[in-house]
C-alpha cells in the first residue's frame, strides 16, 4: 500500500511520546550513578550495576518488535505497547528515588529500563510504518528533537529545584536528596502524559489483508516460533544493517561510558569531591545534569538542520562529521578544569547525539522489508545494547586496575571509540541514497 505524505503536525503528534520517554532516560542517565554512589556503591561497582539497562534492552526490544508486527486491535499495532510501557515506567520513576538500599535501586533500574524499552522500540517502527521513504529522515529528526527537548528539562530538574526553588540538594548519608526525588516525580507525570498524547492523536494503517494477517498470526503463534523467527531474521540481516551494526557498536560504547562515568569524572576530577553527602559533590552532580541538558538541547536544535545538510551532502557524511565532533568533545573533559568550559564540549557531544538518533535509523529503514519493520528495529537494538554490556563488563576493570579508579579515563576511552565509529561510517551502503 502506498504511503501518503503526512503534514508536519501529524509527524509531530506521532513522535510526541518520545518527549516523555526521554524524561525517563534522561533522569536515569543523569542521576542513577549518583543514586548508586549515595547508597554505597564504589566507583568500580557502578558499571556492573548499570548492566541492567543494556541487558533488558537486549531481551525486551526484539520481543516487543516481533509482537507488535503481529498485533492489531482498537489501539492499532504499535500504540498498545507505547501505553503499557508508559504505565510501568511511570510507576518505576516514582519508586526509584525512594529506594532504601542499593539492591533495591539496582532492581528498580531493571524494571524501569525494561518498561522504557517496551514503550520506545515501537516508536522507531511507527515512523517506518507511516512515513514514505522521503519523509523518514525528517520523521526520525522530529523524534530527535523531542528526545533532546525532553532531556533538557529532565536533566536540569535537580538544578532548578535547588537553585531556583531552593529545595534541598543534600540529605543525610545514604538518602536521596529531595531535589532528585521531586525530579523523578515530575518525570513520571511527563512520561505517561506525552505517550498518551501520541496514543490518542495518531492513527495507524491496518494490515492490507486482515484475514491473511490473522491467519499468519495463528500459524506463527507460540514462544518457540517467535524466537525462531527472531533468529532467522537475525541470521538474514541485510548487508547495510551489518555495516551499521559495527558503527553502532563504537558509538554506543562511547555513550555508555559517558552516561555511567560523567558524574564521578566531573565530581572527582574537576570538583575534587569524593564524599557523596558533601555540598561540593552534590553541586558537581547537579552540574552534570546541566551538562546533559546542554548536549540534549543542542541535539534538539540541530535535529532539523541535519536532514537539510544530508540532502545536500549525504547521510553518511553528516553522521561521520557529527561523530568526530562528539569524540573530541568527550575526550576534552580530560584537559578542561573549569566546569563552565565543559559547556563547549557538550556542543560536540550534542551534535553526535542528534545524528546517532536519526541517521542510522533513516539509513536502516530503506534496507529492511516493511512486514518485518518491528522485529528488525528490535534486532538493531542488539547493536546498541551489546556495546553497553561490553562497556559495563570491562570499563570498571580497566578504570580500577589501570587508571587507579580515575573515572576521567573512561571518558577518554569513550572519545576514542566515537572517532573510530566515525571512520567506519563511510563503509556503510545507504540503499535509499543509491536509488
Amino acid at each position: 500500500m502506498a504511503k501518503v505524505r503526512l503534514n508536519f503536525w501529524q509527524v509531530w503528534n506521532m513522535s510526541f511520546g518520545f518527549l516523555g520517554i526521554q524524561f525517563g532516560f534522561a533522569l536515569q542517565n543523569a542521576n542513577v550513578s549518583r543514586i548508586f554512589e549515595t547508597l554505597g556503591a564504589s566507583i568500580d561497582q557502578i558499571p556492573i550495576l548499570w548492566i541492567a539497562a543494556p541487558v533488558t534492552g537486549l531481551i525486551v526490544q526484539p520481543i516487543i518488535g516481533y509482537l507488535s508486527d503481529r498485533t492489531w486491535g482498537k489501539l492499532g499495532r504499535r500504540r498498545p505497547y507505547f501505553l503499557f510501557g508508559a504505565i510501568l515506567a511511570s510507576l518505576a520513576l516514582l519508586i526509584m528515588p525512594n529506594s532504601p538500599a542499593l539492591w533495591v535501586a539496582a532492581g528498580m533500574l531493571w524494571i524501569m529500563d525494561a518498561s522504557i524499552n517496551i514503550s520506545m522500540e515501537p516508536f522507531r517502527a511507527l515512523v517506518a510504518d507511516l512515513l514514505p521513504s522521503e519523509q523518514r529522515t525528517t520523521g526520525f529528526a522530529v523524534q530527535s528533537f523531542f528526545i533532546g527537548t525532553g532531556a533538557i528539562i529532565a536533566s536540569v530538574l535537580p538544578y532548578i529545584f535547588t537553585n531556583w526553588l531552593e529545595i534541598s540538594n543534600t540529605a543525610p548519608a545514604g538518602e536521596i536528596p529531595p531535589s532528585v526525588r521531586y525530579s523523578f516525580y515530575i518525570g513520571a507525570f511527563a512520561f505517561i502524559s506525552a505517550v498518551g498524547w501520541t496514543v490518542f492523536r495518531t492513527k495507524e494503517y491496518p494490515p492490507e489483508n486482515i484475514d491473511e494477517f490473522e491467519h499468519n498470526k495463528l500459524q506463527n503463534k507460540g514462544l518457540l516460533k517467535g524466537v525462531a523467527e527472531i533468529f532467522r531474521s537475525f541470521v538474514g540481516m541485510p548487508k547495510t544493517m551489518i555495516q551499521l551494526a559495527v558503527v553502532q557498536f563504537f558509538s554506543w560504547f562511547a555513550l555508555f561510558a559517558m552516561w555511567i562515568y560523567t558524574t564521578p569524572a566531573v565530581t572527582h576530577h574537576i570538583y575534587g569531591a569524593t564524599d557523596t553527602s558533601s555540598g561540593l559533590f552534590n553541586e558537581g552532580a547537579n552540574w552534570v545534569g546541566v551538562l546533559f541538558a546542554i548536549y540534549n538541547g543542542f541535539a534538539a536544535l540541530t535535529a532539523f538542520l541535519l536532514p537539510w545538510i544530508a540532502k545536500r551532502t549525504s547521510r553518511k557524511t553528516v553522521h561521520m562529521i557529527s561523530l568526530i565532533c562528539g569524540g573530541i568533545g568527550l575526550a576534552s573533559f580530560y584537559v578542561i578544569k573549569d566546569p563552565n568550559l565543559l559547556l563547549i564540549s557538550e556542543l560536540g557531544i550534542g551534535l553526535a547525539w542528534s545524528s546517532i538518533l536519526a541517521m542510522p535509523y533513516a539509513i536502516l529503514a530503506g534496507s529492511i522489508p516493511s512486514e518485518k519493520m518491528g522485529v528488525y528495529m528490535g534486532i538493531f537494538n542488539f547493536f546498541i545494547v551489546i556495546p553497553q554490556i561490553t562497556a559495563a563488563a570491562i570499563l570498571g576493570f580497566f578504570v580500577k586496575h589501570f587508571f587507579n579508579n580515575e573515572a576521567i579515563y573512561a571518558l577518554l576511552i569513550g572519545g576514542a571509540s566515537m572517532i573510530i565509529a566515525a571512520a567506519l561510517v563511510m563503509f556503510v551502503n545507504d540503499l535509499d541514497e543509491v536509488k
